[in-house]
């Protein structure tokens, strides 16, 4: 059983952070996958959000700067999802899964549902 998951972004949370994400995006030198499937344009994406809430697990997502210790280790990795189950950490969706999900919050659910169910 897992308790919790942890989407990491490719990206730091601060506000240069977010604007030099923003740059490389435009310019095609950054790439956050998960971005792509939480985020649009402008705010967060309502059906990320709404199946968020319905996966009977805690999902939160961090980006690069906001790591605690026991996570940095997937640093490289990102972004990634991580699954946490008694104080262990996991690989549980790669960059690769996230990126082949192509934006869409609904198969990166199916992916989840997958590997945890």
């Amino acid at each position: 059983m897992i308790d919790k998951l942890v989407g990491i972004y490719n990206a730091n949370g601060s506000v240069i952070g977010e604007l030099k994400y923003l740059f490389g995006k435009l310019t095609g030198q950054s790439d956050c996958a998960l971005c792509d499937i939480t985020h649009g344009p402008f705010r967060g994406k309502a059906d990320f959000r709404d199946a968020q809430q319905a996966l009977d697990i805690p999902f939160e997502n961090l980006h690069l700067d906001e790591l605690e210790p026991d996570l940095q280790s997937f640093r490289n990795h990102a972004p990634c999802i991580v699954a946490i189950c008694d104080s262990q950490y996991s690989l549980l969706v790669s960059s690769a899964e996230l990126a082949r999900c192509r934006g869409d919050a609904n198969q990166l659910f199916e992916v989840i549902k997958a590997k945890v169910l």
